[in-house]
């Protein structure tokens, strides 16, 4: 049990599954789809896959998989990853999971090039920190959150990583630098193309 606890919770998402396993793959796909790369233990290729099964069943998975961990902790299986996707989300615990598989995607979005800006089409601030950006040679990458099918989600994933307000939040050199006074900041103090040249975003 101490096994399957340690890998359960060694991840932001951890799939527990078997090869043969259709609803165990429809699960990792319906989770993939949210933006999250879950990392997958298939039990019956495993060395010790016979013992973490066992133990599954003990913490009270029912079958024994698939078994879903998100944010360190057992969320259930199939039924209860299911029954969290469900439009209308009301509890508490439900919306933190969530939450937590949008942050992964956030991450992964923004650290997917040097410089990446989460903005909205009608911020006008954000163009600003877009135009100043590209004015050093940089080409960032721009999700708009009011154009994007995850942007409401996107956007309280930005904010429970401290981004106030949402947009504009900008990474470069795959690390998320912050918001329009962060950048400013950085720029004033001459420190910004700095940043950029670091991140391989631009060359002198």
């Amino acid at each position: 049990m101490d096994m399957v606890m340690k890998l359960g919770t060694s991840s932001s998402v951890v799939i527990f599954t078997k090869s043969s396993c259709c609803i165990s793959h429809s699960i990792e796909t319906l989770i993939r789809s949210f933006g999250a790369n879950p990392t997958i233990y298939e039990l019956d290729t495993h060395p010790n896959g016979k013992q973490m099964e066992k133990a599954l069943m003990e913490l009270g998975c029912q079958p024994s998989v698939p078994a879903i961990f998100i944010g360190k902790e057992l969320v259930g299986g199939a039924n209860e990853i299911m029954s969290f996707n469900k439009e209308s989300i009301d509890d508490k615990r439900t919306v933190d999971h969530v939450i937590c598989l949008t942050m992964d995607m956030v991450m992964k979005l923004g650290t997917s090039s040097s410089v990446v800006i989460f903005t909205k089409s009608s911020c006008c601030i954000s163009h600003n920190i877009e135009t100043l950006i590209r004015n050093f040679g940089a080409n960032p990458i721009i999700y708009e959150l009011d154009t994007h099918s995850n942007g409401k989600k996107m956007e309280k994933a930005l904010m429970e990583l401290g981004c106030q307000p949402s947009v504009p939040a900008i990474f470069i050199g795959k690390e998320l630098v912050g918001g329009a006074n962060e950048i400013m900041s950085l720029n004033l103090r001459g420190k910004l193309k700095q940043l950029l040249i670091r991140a391989n975003a631009i060359w002198v």
